[in-house]
């Protein structure tokens, strides 16, 4: 007869298969979006391409007024019944944009108000799913691997996904590829609901009036105070803020000052994705041999000499496109390793009750980080050029090094250990 305990571990195992299964295909489809939104809107609706730069914008505006709020919001609900509403809100939004491609209806106001209402979903859905998993693993080394396998997914999405949107908008257009990331929502969304894990029902909380201030408050307070936390969201910003600047440089920096084709600038750009997968699967092996403080150290660092040699090794002329790949496939390395590390670490020094406003903290940095970064980049490409914008933003990530290297991080309490 089965036991208990290993009849629970199949049940572990099948739910976090279905969940792993249906955010693989999610993350799949979203990368159609990454060419197809642009496409869209240029081609069938006669944007202007800065008219189409506002659609990524839309998506991710969001994060900044209700990052904080979703995940106040998200604590005091069921986390799989708000990655249901959510994956059936993004079936529903992508839908719409595709019957309305189809019938000729869409416009460029109603395109950016349901990308908008998608951005909406993927605020509230991020905040509830890297705060699902704890409840579905207990064991910290389990927990790693649950979070290594998402992170791999997201990192094979970023870099099969792009190369396999092409072909298929080629051959079904770029209505087709609308229909294909809201299937993917669909399948999502099937997964989810044949999941058996239930969590127990988050405690009745009267909510008095000022509660959400005070409930984002209390989580804000919880990582401003906590000796690990804090240093790595600090790290994980500056490192966003300086990195927004090189991103948001590199394609015209490859092509104004280098001289690069689009086929180089397509092969630069995409060795980012292929360092990704090497520092997923290495994490685990570092958090055995280091410790999760000493891989989280390291992994930083090798992500920074990464960025800081792509300017360095880009500058030699000819070997300027080589230096870039190398330089980025480094950096994405360390950063592949660094990701699910400090989201197991974070998932395994917050209490259950605080999980959801501790990952909207994150979220909240990071996309904010972005935005800003980018106005960085901006304003220092109309001062100094393409240049300076590359080199500001490789030697600012350095930065992100002595913010984690201090405080509570080198305790033992800071550490788990990998399965």
């Amino acid at each position: 007869m089965t036991s208990l305990p290993q009849t629970a571990s199949r049940t572990v195992r099948r739910d976090f298969g279905l969940l792993w299964a249906g955010q693989s295909l999610s993350l799949f489809g979203d990368q159609f979006m990454t060419l197809a939104l642009p496409l869209l809107a240029v081609t069938v609706l006669g944007a202007t391409p800065a008219q189409a730069a506002l659609l990524p914008f839309a998506l991710f505006l969001p994060f900044l007024p209700l990052g904080l709020p979703a995940g106040a919001i998200v604590d005091r609900l069921p986390r799989r019944v708000v990655m249901l509403v959510c994956d059936g809100v993004q079936v529903i939004a992508f839908g719409a944009i595709w019957v309305s491609a189809a019938t000729g209806v869409l416009s460029f106001p109603l395109l950016f108000a349901l990308v908008l209402v998608s951005g909406c979903a993927v605020v509230f859905f991020q905040v509830a799913y890297t705060s699902y998993l704890p409840g579905l693993f207990r064991d910290p080394g389990e927990l790693h691997t649950g979070n290594t396998r998402l992170a791999l997914s997201e990192s094979t999405a970023k870099a099969v996904g792009p190369m396999a949107a092409g072909p298929v908008i080629g051959l079904v257009g770029v209505a087709g590829a609308i229909l294909a990331n809201t299937l993917s929502f669909a399948a999502s969304l099937v997964t989810l609901i044949a999941i058996r894990h239930r969590e127990p029902p988050p405690a009745v909380t009267a909510r008095e009036r000022g509660w959400m201030r005070r409930d984002v408050a209390a989580g804000l307070r919880f990582v401003l105070r906590h000796p690990v936390l804090e240093p790595v969201f600090s790290c994980g910003t500056l490192y966003v803020l300086f990195l927004s600047m090189v991103e948001t440089s590199l394609v015209l920096y490859c092509r104004n000052v280098l001289g690069l084709s689009p086929q180089w600038i397509g092969v630069v750009v995409g060795a980012a994705a292929a360092g990704y997968p090497i520092g997923n699967l290495a994490s685990a092996f570092l958090i055995r041999r280091l410790g999760s403080s000493r891989a989280l150290m390291l992994a930083a660092t090798v992500s920074v000499l990464g960025i800081v040699a792509m300017p360095v090794l880009g500058a030699h002329g000819s070997l300027g496109a080589a230096g870039l790949v190398i330089g980025s496939i480094v950096h994405c390395a360390g950063e592949g390793a660094f990701n699910p590390t400090s989201v197991t670490l974070r998932q395994t020094q917050t209490p259950p009750e605080l999980l959801g406003r501790v990952a909207s903290v994150q979220r909240f940095l990071l996309w904010g980080a972005v935005a800003i970064g980018s106005l960085l980049a901006s304003a220092a490409t109309a001062l100094g050029g393409l240049e300076s914008a590359v080199w500001i933003g490789a030697l600012g990530t350095v930065l992100c090094l002595p913010a984690l290297f201090r405080r509570g991080i080198r305790t033992p309490s800071a550490a788990f250990q990998a399965g």
